[in-house]
Parts: structure tokens; C-alpha cells; sequence
């Protein structure tokens, strides 16, 4: 019998929409035998969430206080403890399932697959390779345990709501302490979240600076959109890395992308393949991303930008007024 357990992502005391989405991978394996481990120190209000998503079965709940802080290190042990239950274990392809589930893996001597992006059977997946210029299809061994990552915008968030028991879960494995936190920054970020925003504007390095990042800034607002950026402009200085998309950031999958001033490389490409709409603005119209967009506007970002910003503005002043 297949049966399955999902690591919860957690942010800010909940689980992350990526958690849901690897949830709909899972049901896709076995919509009736999929539990939800949830590693916290206080994680009441994470288990009470993903206890009310549809298709989970149940929610492991193991509180420790070692569990205050995300580390690999530590949740690892824990969760090659919780595997021995289970012939799957899946995790977002996320920061924090790609840094977790390998080190779980090598705990329990098997192999893992990454970035699944479609599931054909319960040993049968289809991954992209190549920076997403192919699809490889894999078998696994299913008489070994399997270890996944799924990526999280192949799969729609489950539809519905359930209401699985919550079990405490005593998980006693040994933890390491050759890893410990010094410190924890984190960008701030106003507006959307870049991951699940329905609309992102990303600029690169036809930002040239400051002065573009603002201007960026401003569309951002103007369409509610959440910004990312390519490698470039994080290499420059001008945008923090976890605003990075690509194949090295993160993957997205928006109603909406607008790149500017992005030449768009085959990694950064990789990153927005899935986008409903891709407009490109930039000033050469040989620019990979130019091929490779929806719509596509041959001009100075500098240029057009405030001009759409200023058309967004009044179509937002007369629907006020309206």
C-alpha cells in the first residue's frame, strides 16, 4: 500500500502554499493514505491548517525545542525517523525541501529525486532537465523508500477542506550539534510574495541602478505585483537575492510576468516558462526573452515604463471615481 508523508514548509506559524501544492502531488500517488508532518517547537496553528486541506489523512505533530529554528541539521534525523512508516516522503522543491530532504535521504542510505513535475504512477514521475529545455521520465525502485522534492507550480493548491485528527508525534532521534544559528536576516518585502503572486514585474540589468529599481518599485505598486529579478541585477547590488528567478532563484508561475531590461539567459528562462503571460520590455529586439514572450514591447524602460504607470494610475483614478 502507498502511503505517504508530506513535510510541512512553515512561515509565520502556518505552512506554506507550497505545502499545499506538494499535498496535490501526493494525491495524485494516493488520494487516501497522505499524512502531514509538521516539526515545529509550537506548531498547533501550522497543524490546525493543514489538517483543513483536503486530502490529508492526518497530521503528525512533533514539538521539540530544538525545532525553534529551520535547520536541516536538525529536522533531518526527525524525519529519516518518521520515514520508516512510509514508502513516500515528499517536500517542496523549495530553499527549504531541497535542503532538508537530501540530508533525510542520506540518513536512510537511499536516493532521492528532485523537482518533480508530474506524477504518472505511484513509482512514475516526469522531472525537467536541461534547464527545463526537456522532460525526463523516471522510475524508481518501489520496493526502496522514495524520497521527492515536487515543484511547487506544476500542481494546483488543493480545492476543499477536510477535517484530519492531529497526532502528537514523539520523534526521540539524536540531533547534531555541529550546526547551530548565529543569526537570521531576512529582506524586507512589502506587497505580494513572490512565489504565489498572481503578477510580477522583475527587472535585470537594464535597471542600470537605484533609479530603476525605484521605477520597478512603482509598477510594482501600481499593479499590486510582487517584484523579482534576474541574476544580473542581484549580482550588481541593486536587488537582494531572494528576489532572484531562474533556475539558481525561484521558479514562478504568475498570471502575469513583466520583465525589464532581462536579456533573459536560458536560467532565467527556466524560471518564468510557466507564467500565463510574459511581456518583455527592452530596447533590443534580438533579446532571447523577446523570443521567447507573449507580448513584447521594443522600447527604453525608462522610457515606457512611466508611461504605463501612468496609464495604470488613471485607469485607477476613473474606477474610483466610478
Amino acid at each position: 500500500m502507498t502511503k505517504i508523508l508530506v513535510i510541512a514548509e512553515l512561515v509565520d506559524g502556518g505552512i506554506a502554499r507550497a505545502t499545499l501544492q506538494t499535498i496535490a502531488a501526493a494525491s495524485a500517488l494516493s488520494p487516501d493514505a497522505i499524512d502531514v508532518a509538521v516539526l515545529s517547537d509550537d506548531g498547533r496553528t501550522a497543524a490546525a491548517a493543514a489538517a483543513g486541506v483536503a486530502g490529508v489523512s492526518r497530521v503528525l505533530l512533533a514539538e521539540r525545542e530544538e525545532n525553534s529554528v529551520c535547520l536541516a541539521s536538525v529536522l533531518a534525523p526527525q524525519v529519516a525517523q518518521l520515514a520508516t512508516d512510509y514508502t513516500h516522503v515528499l517536500a517542496p522543491a523549495t530553499t527549504f525541501g531541497k535542503d532538508l530532504l537530501p540530508r533525510a535521504a542520506a540518513i536512510c542510505g537511499v536516493g532521492m529525486l528532485s523537482d518533480v513535475s508530474a506524477v504518472d504512477g505511484p513509482y512514475r514521475f516526469r522531472r525537467p532537465i536541461y534547464a527545463g529545455n526537456a522532460i525526463v521520465t523516471v522510475e524508481a525502485d518501489p520496493n526502496r523508500l522514495l524520497f521527492a522534492t515536487v515543484r511547487p507550480t506544476a500542481f494546483e493548491a488543493p480545492a476543499g477542506q477536510t477535517e484530519a485528527p492531529i497526532v502528537q508525534s514523539r520523534v526521540d532521534a539524536d540531533i547534531p550539534d555541529h550546526t547551530r544559528l548565529i543569526e537570521q536576516r531576512a529582506g524586507r518585502q512589502s506587497g505580494p510574495d513572490l512565489q504565489t503572486a498572481r503578477t510580477v514585474v522583475a527587472g535585470g540589468r537594464g535597471l542600470g541602478g537605484d533609479a530603476g529599481v525605484d521605477l520597478m518599485g512603482r509598477l510594482a505598486s501600481a499593479l499590486n505585483a510582487a517584484i523579482g529579478a534576474s541574476r544580473a541585477a542581484v549580482d550588481s547590488g541593486w536587488m537582494s537575492n531572494d528576489l532572484q528567478v531562474g533556475q539558481t532563484g525561484k521558479v514562478i508561475a504568475p498570471a502575469l510576468y513583466i520583465g525589464a531590461g532581462i536579456s533573459g539567459a536560458i536560467q532565467h528562462l527556466t524560471g518564468i516558462k510557466d507564467a500565463g503571460t510574459i511581456v518583455a520590455i527592452n530596447k533590443d529586439a534580438d533579446a532571447p526573452i523577446c523570443h521567447f514572450a507573449d507580448i513584447v514591447l521594443i522600447d527604453d524602460l525608462f522610457s515606457a515604463i512611466p508611461q504605463l504607470i501612468e496609464q495604470l494610475e488613471e485607469h485607477s483614478t476613473k474606477s474610483d471615481a466610478g
